[in-house]
């Protein structure tokens, strides 16, 4: 796409030197005797170009249109060589007919001269007419010798008027025509194919090649991520990637006859600026593409966690304070992204306006569609639009009012006005930012019922919105190096204040009842946009970006022109935006100690019905796969306790009120076998009857009243548990020591995790356990064959007809790369947590015989687990346990504290993990 100098071409291949060796090996032994030799030569020459281009790499890392014409010409000059030797010793013909012509096309990424180290060699073989017997020949000797190279060959072999026919019926053989470079071979031939191709090919179709490049663009995003944003992103396929920049130079040689990417300039498509972005963007791309490919050894185009850092290193970013060197590596790529985002807006939209001033002929020819003006703007064809080329530099608050009256109007921002506004935000500074109408019409944005999520991404991708707010443009294209965020901050940010719009207006009431509901009800809606704005606000600053973030809402908040309520309710908001998730996902909910600090924090409705919106949207726009109904189970259980327990205030119904209210439930649950309560009512604690809810308290009696009918001594009973989004599996068996550590085992084995455990003992000393599990996905077991799978692994763990421990070890980690990243296992004790319990929470790599591990290390250390709670955030697991000594009381010795975490950390430690895995 761009004519880059190649230096000190000689060091990477001497062709001249080459073809002389290979014709001196001909002139003694003759061609055929001479092949292997002659491979073998060819062989080193690649193998030393590959080498020299390789340390080119190193000492040059970003070199990307130097190095990917330095591949391409090393495949160039030994494809040339290959033919000369191919027409001239292996099937000489000094008498060629008319017919006996060949000529060479590169094609594809190989045509724009664009090739990592492991790129596809895409040629085209053209013919006059159809193929003669010399043109075979030659044709698939020079395959045979690429092939004998390894080299990765696509090609086509056609006349030329069986080009012209099926470049008309098919977008990837035109597409691979337009970028056709003459090779080698007859030129003449070349030049006759060219001129065919744009007399007779391309007339007529321009339109419908931009529209099919377009949808083929599209369905592109849509298979591998439809975000630039992705952490793990797609070089070459991923939107914002090497694919969009091509698109762009695709279109713009079909329509104007470009022959570089420069000429789009002169085409009127791009300003010099915007080209020097393109080419900036474009070598990058290239030069990580080329380091993925070194790397890997093979065609790798997909950023994944476990080369981003060696890419990074490669390319000579280093750490900096509260930010990595891979994050920083990272955060590069999705500017550079997010640059070919907003030159992909422009460059389309001029397209389309070409397109528009073709299309209107005859007695329309003069009609043109009346415009109105918005507040000095033009307004047409949906789009809004500056009225003049210094309209944002004599007055910078109109950068931020656009955007807010394309919000509240539903209108688009017309392509040259989203260039000047990307041209013009360097004059955001001070006085603009204090500007009292300014900050209203941002506020006025951000808060928008109609679609603020996208245009705040226009806004963004202007770079209107991060010189507006500095702190927000701090974390633009911000990844965090983990498996848990699959966006950016600025892009997880703006989702997730899109999904708190869509929630508003309504279209979430299925997935999101709660806050569906909950939104109508504060008092103080812009309060929850700016609380979701500024949540993530502070990450990457090296400190707890609650914190952190909380002091930006105290300075941003009066600068938004909030009063000191608003302020003093969203700086509260941010600083406690992880506490309904923690709490919620880490804590029994069933303890009443558990609500009691919960509530001690949050002290009024508003601030937990801002609190429990803001948790939400946070967790929802995480990524794909993070919400679902467990998580919505737990949040909805908290809110829904800690309102009760707001609105009583200290007046709390004691220990035996709720019990009797929850065997009034019970009751009703039982319908026909109520009667089995009042046989069973004597085997179960209070303890239990707090524990449980309702619905499970009824499926174990009835349980338990089978399993003591049929005399069964171990009875184990699996069923889908839709509302919590999991499959519940109770145990019935004789208590004895270690039994939750083996069924966590066994449950493991069978492929499932468990999201929350239970352990009761009954007062005859039957234990009745009680497991939430979901799949690898986070669905429910529902098939009877794994329902059967669960029950026999159980069932031989606690028959010790299976050795869990070596099984266990094997097993992958539950997500690939896991291991990529350092996960160093904690280890954190709470004896405030519960009135009656140790809370103990263990943070470690997830696997799946970590929680197998940990609780046998917890019965090594003498205690009894009376619950469990599992999260998982990517690679990470965070297992919380409620336990006691044996004698049910507190841990609360140091040395006893200091020995249960030394065993924790062990079993949970990737050294403990490879000495059973090589054991």
């Amino acid at each position: 796409m761009t004519n880059s100098k190649i230096p000190n071409q000689r060091a990477i291949i001497d062709r001249r030197a080459l073809s002389q060796a290979i014709a001196e090996l001909v002139a003694e032994n003759g061609a055929a005797k001479s092949r292997p030799e002659v491979v073998r030569l060819l062989r080193a020459a690649l193998d030393h170009g590959h080498e020299e281009l390789g340390r080119r790499l190193l000492e040059k890392p970003s070199a990307g249109h130097e190095i990917t014409r330095g591949h391409a010409f090393l495949t160039d000059q030994l494809i040339r060589v290959m033919h000369d030797h191919v027409v001239n010793a292996v099937y000489p013909a000094p008498n060629r007919s008319a017919g006996e012509r060949l000529t060479l096309l590169a094609v594809g990424g190989y045509g724009r001269a664009e090739m990592a180290p492991h790129s596809d060699v895409d040629i085209a073989f053209i013919t006059p007419t159809k193929q003669t017997p010399w043109c075979e020949q030659v044709i698939e000797a020079m395959l045979y010798f690429m092939w004998d190279l390894g080299l990765k060959v696509g090609h086509s072999s056609r006349s030329l008027d069986d080009m012209v026919r099926m470049a008309k019926g098919d977008l990837t053989i035109r597409t691979a025509l337009l970028e056709g470079r003459y090779l080698w071979g007859d030129q003449p031939l070349y030049e006759e194919a060219s001129r065919r191709f744009w007399s007779e090919i391309v007339p007529g179709t321009e339109r419908q090649f931009v529209s099919e490049k377009l949808a083929e663009r599209n369905e592109r995003h849509r298979r591998v991520g439809d975000s630039r944003y992705v952490v793990e992103p797609n070089v070459k396929e991923g939107k914002g990637g090497l694919r969009d920049l091509q698109t762009l130079y695709w279109i713009g040689k079909y329509l104007h006859k470009v022959t570089s990417a420069a000429e789009l300039v002169d085409a009127g498509l791009l300003t010099r600026a915007e080209y020097r972005a393109f080419r900036r963007a474009e070598g990058f791309f290239l030069a990580v593409r080329c380091h993925l490919h070194q790397l890997t050894g093979r065609t790798e185009d997909r950023l994944t966690f476990d080369l981003q850092r060696e890419v990074a290193r490669r390319m000579q970013f280093a750490d900096r304070p509260g930010k990595s060197a891979v994050e920083r590596f990272m955060q590069y790529y999705f500017l550079q992204a997010k640059h070919v985002g907003s030159l992909t807006g422009v460059f389309l939209a001029h397209i389309d306006e070409q397109f528009s001033r073709k299309t209107a002929r005859g007695l329309l020819a003069g009609f043109r569609q009346r415009g109105r003006v918005l507040k000095g703007y033009k307004v047409f064809g949906g789009k809004i639009a500056a009225p003049s080329d210094d309209f944002f530099a004599r007055d910078p608050v109109r950068l931020i009012e656009v955007f807010q009256l394309a919000e509240e109007h539903g209108l688009e921002v017309h392509p040259e006005t989203m260039r000047m506004a990307s041209r013009d935000a360097v004059a955001i500074k001070g006085r603009v930012r204090n500007d009292k109408r300014a900050n209203q019409l941002f506020l006025g944005l951000l808060a928008g019922r109609n679609d603020p999520e996208t245009v705040l991404r226009w806004m963004n991708e202007a770079g209107v919105f991060g010189r507006f707010v500095p702190d927000f443009g701090r974390v633009n294209a911000q990844m965090q190096f983990d498996m848990y965020h699959h966006y950016t901050v600025d892009e997880h940010t703006i989702r997730a204040i899109g999904l708190l719009s869509r929630i508003e207006r309504g279209e979430l009431n299925r997935d999101h009842p709660l806050a569906t509901r909950l939104l109508p009800e504060l008092r103080n809606r812009r309060v929850a946009y700016v609380a979701v704005l500024l949540h993530d606000i502070a990450k990457g600053r090296g400190g707890d970006h609650s914190v952190l973030g909380a002091e930006v809402a105290e300075r941003l908040c009066p600068r938004f022109g909030m009063s000191e309520e608003e302020t003093e309710l969203v700086s509260w908001l941010v600083r406690y935006h992880l506490l309904m998730s923690s709490t919620a996902f880490k804590r029994d909910l069933a303890d009443p100690k558990t609500i009691g600090d919960f509530v001690s924090v949050v002290q009024n409705m508003e601030r937990l019905r801002q609190l429990t919106l803001l948790t939400i949207v946070d967790i929802r726009a995480v990524g794909p796969g993070i919400w679902n109904s467990w998580k919505r189970q737990l949040l909805g259980d908290l809110h829904t306790l800690a309102a009760e327990r707001l609105r009583l205030g200290h007046k709390e119904h004691g220990r035996d009120e709720r019990i009797s209210a929850k065997r009034e439930k019970v009751l009703e649950l039982l319908g026909d076998k109520r009667d089995v309560l009042d046989q069973l009512d004597d085997r179960f604690a209070d303890s239990y009857w707090i524990a449980e809810p309702e619905d499970i308290i009824a499926l174990n009696l009835v349980h338990y009243a089978a399993a003591k009918t049929l005399a069964h001594q171990l009875s184990i009973h699996c069923e889908s548990y839709p509302s919590r989004g999991a499959t519940l599996i109770t145990v019935i068996a004789p208590d004895h020591p270690g039994l939750f550590f083996r069924i966590a085992g066994a449950i493991a084995l069978a492929g499932g995790n468990i999201i929350d455990a239970r352990i009761h003992t009954t007062r005859v000393g039957r234990a009745v356990d009680n497991f939430l599990v979901q799949d690898i996905q986070g669905r429910p077991f529902q098939e009877e064959i794994q329902l059967q799978r669960l029950k026999q692994n159980i069932e031989d763990a606690l028959a010790n007809r299976i050795e869990l421990v070596p099984q266990l070890a094997r097993r992958p980690l539950p997500h690939a790369r896991a291991g990529t990243f350092e996960v160093a296992p904690r280890v954190s004790f709470d004896n405030k947590a519960s009135n009656h319990y140790t809370v103990i929470e263990v943070s470690a790599r997830d696997r799946p015989a970590l929680l197998n591990r940990l609780a046998r290390a917890l019965f090594e250390s003498g205690l009894m687990v009376n619950s469990a709670h599992i999260t998982n955030y990517g690679e990470t697991a965070a297992d919380t346990f409620y336990v006691t000594d044996v004698m049910g009381a507190k841990v609360t010795s140091e040395d006893k504290l200091r020995g249960i975490e030394s065993r924790l950390l062990e079993a949970a430690s990737d050294e403990r993990q490879a000495e059973i895995e090589n054991a």
